[in-house]
């Protein structure tokens, strides 16, 4: 297929890389157009663009924290979980219902402006049974905005943080995206401070997108929101089950897509594309060898797609054009769809997906993809997708798991999905949810789409409606983030991962039930440092492999340094006890001769005389 060639004066590489990979190529009007399947691979096209282009990669641009805890990215826990809601408390993030529900938030929200706003609420951390003017101004605040009734603002309770207050707080960290915890915190406070007239603005960016997104949802739908990092399934505007998601970081946002699900792929292949076979697998195949490193990958080649299996030790792969050989990358291990992939129509060509990096979804901040979305406990999404169709119930996905057994299964009644950028939403309490503008798109006018990385326009736009369909390499090769680092560890990861989609059963499926044990932990990975860079780029990647080998380097010298210095330091004491023992003996001979009268003094030893030799002995041994 051929790119399509937008009449832009000036943009900078980084838009046309994105373009690249979603399927789009901005370039100059006087730019030629490249064709996929030309062989070139897809680095060195985007060096050639890069090289070509005017100006330097704009500087990833933080975003507002929506986790809890410090550090950097990713370094929050998670304040969202995953799993089946039992009680029906938990307010949907789309219904039918939800344009009228906006216009009453938005009306609710322009009057608080026109009173004057809240007051800010002052530093400090506050929580039950805490008392003094820093809590009488929460208490107003809360009230204000309809968390909290007047009298907790009057008389005796004025100035106090009383079970009122706590549950004021804790439903107001949840519509926030926030640790639950019934306590005024730094995060919580931080929401608290936002101006009413901000929070107007994000209302009124999102009226639109609420009233497109909510039309012909259907009794049974799923709503994707990119901003919440969340999926949630919904069956007669009751939701039945959320799950933390992974979406695209602001580099490679996630498009807005509104369709019904197609098809549930169980153990799909992940079909390697030419840049990744050229950049990351021939050359650890020429340093291990062939079958080797296949059997560590679990892959197969084939000559081309839908031709004969190749013995991979039968090709000199240092003469090869990548291009004619197809390498495929069998379903389990650390395959990059793990054990699941469900698909819909898209002109964006994303799905969603199961992964082998599960330890991502205990992250607060998800921005990690190239545009699809992970799914955490994808087996409760997949269950409620197929209703039991063909057999397929949740025992049966969970043996489809283990035995990593190929299917592909056409979704009969199939529901309605919302990839949806909601910023903000009505809830069943009258007032309204907020999540951070992760790609900048509020007072764009942006409603569907593919939106642009924070800081790039095309033709004086944020987004982009129609973009032509990425081809399946291209897709598959935006997917496999962090693919070569997921063969430098453990061989064997299908005791790790018997599958994502099979740690579904048990009781802590459902949402707010399980508790953790006594002294239980959780722990999080943290070694893979690259994969919570929203700008992995190739670059990067050189810069940091630079960095680990001038480390070692000095480390190694260090070593060598080191140890010259204790063998110095050993044969310089040895040298000076030598030298010791010998000026001691020198002392003991001088101070052990015989005195005047011939002896020696006490304590010394006469010395051993030699024998003297007979003459009759010496004569014989003469003759």
């Amino acid at each position: 297929m051929a790119f399509q060639v937008f009449p832009v004066a000036r943009v900078s590489w980084k838009v046309l890389a994105l373009f690249l990979a979603v399927g789009l190529v901005a370039t100059a009007a006087s730019m030629g157009t490249a064709s996929a399947g030309s062989g070139e691979p897809a680095s060195k096209m985007l060096k050639r663009i890069k090289q070509g282009a005017n100006g330097t990669a704009p500087v990833e641009k933080k975003v507002s924290r929506n986790w809890s805890g410090t550090g950097e990215a990713g370094a929050g826990k998670a304040t969202t979980e995953t799993g089946i809601v039992s009680d029906g408390s938990v307010s949907p993030f789309l219904t039918a219902d939800s344009p009228a529900g906006m216009d009453a938030a938005l009306a609710r929200y322009e009057q608080i402006v026109a009173s004057g706003g809240w007051p800010s609420v002052p530093s400090g951390k506050m929580t039950k049974g805490s008392t003094g003017k820093a809590v009488a101004a929460l208490n107003q605040r809360l009230f204000v905005e309809g968390y909290l009734r007047k009298e907790a603002t009057e008389g005796e309770f004025r100035e106090t943080f009383t079970s009122a207050t706590e549950d004021a707080v804790s439903r107001f960290q949840r519509y926030h995206g926030l640790a639950v915890t019934g306590s005024v915190d730094n995060a919580t406070l931080r929401e608290l401070n936002v101006p009413v007239g901000q929070r107007l603005a994000t209302l009124r960016a999102n009226v639109p997108r609420i009233a497109e997104y909510s039309k012909d949802l259907g009794e049974r739908y799923m709503v994707v929101n990119v901003p919440a990092m969340q999926i949630e399934t919904v069956n007669n505007g009751r939701v039945y089950s959320r799950h933390n998601a992974i979406v695209g970081r602001p580099s490679r946002p996630t498009p807005v897509v509104m369709t019904p699900l197609t098809i549930v792929r169980f153990n799909p292949y992940w079909n390697a594309p030419p840049s990744i076979v050229e950049k990351d697998i021939l050359p650890r195949m020429m340093s291990s060898g062939p079958s080797k490193v296949m059997r560590e990958m679990n892959m197969k080649i084939f000559k081309g797609v839908g031709g004969p299996e190749v013995n991979p030790d039968s090709v000199n792969w240092r003469r090869v054009r990548v291009d004619d050989y197809h390498f495929r990358q069998e379903p389990g291990g650390s395959n990059a769809m793990a054990t699941a992939k469900i698909e819909f129509n898209s002109p964006h060509g994303i799905y969603l997906h199961d992964t082998p990096e599960p330890q991502l979804f205990a992250h607060g901040q998800r921005f990690y993809s190239s545009g699809c979305v992970r799914v955490e406990k994808v087996a409760i999404l997949i269950d409620w997708i197929l209703q039991g169709q063909d057999g397929i119930d949740r025992s049966r996905i969970s043996e489809l798991a283990e035995t990593k057994d190929r299917l592909d299964e056409t979704i009969a009644n199939a529901p309605q999905l919302r990839v949806a950028y909601l910023t903000a939403w009505p809830t069943r309490d009258g007032v309204a949810a907020f999540r951070p503008d992760i790609y900048e798109m509020d007072g764009t006018g942006f409603v569907v789409g593919q939106p642009l990385p924070p800081g790039e326009k095309i033709a004086g736009q944020r987004y982009v409606l129609k973009p032509i369909a990425r081809s399946a390499a291209a897709v598959d090769e935006a997917e496999a983030f962090g693919f070569a680092s997921l063969f430098r560890g453990p061989r064997n990861p299908d005791k790790q991962e018997a599958g994502a989609i099979s740690r579904s059963r048990g009781d802590d499926d459902t949402l707010f039930k399980r508790k953790p044990k006594a002294g239980e932990k959780t722990t999080v990975s943290d070694k893979k440092g690259g994969l919570f860079n929203w700008t992995s780029t190739k670059t990067e990647g050189k810069t940091k492999r630079k960095a680990v080998a001038a480390s070692a380097k000095k480390k190694k010298l260090a070593t060598a340094t080191k140890d010259d210095s204790k063998k110095k330091a050993a044969k310089s004491v040895k040298a000076d006890e030598k030298k010791k023992a010998a000026s001691d003996k020198k002392q003991a001979n001088a101070s052990c001769k015989a005195g005047s009268d011939g002896k020696l003094p006490a304590g010394c030893k006469a010395a051993v005389k030699k024998p003297v030799a007979k003459p009759e002995k010496t004569a014989s041994a003469a003759n």
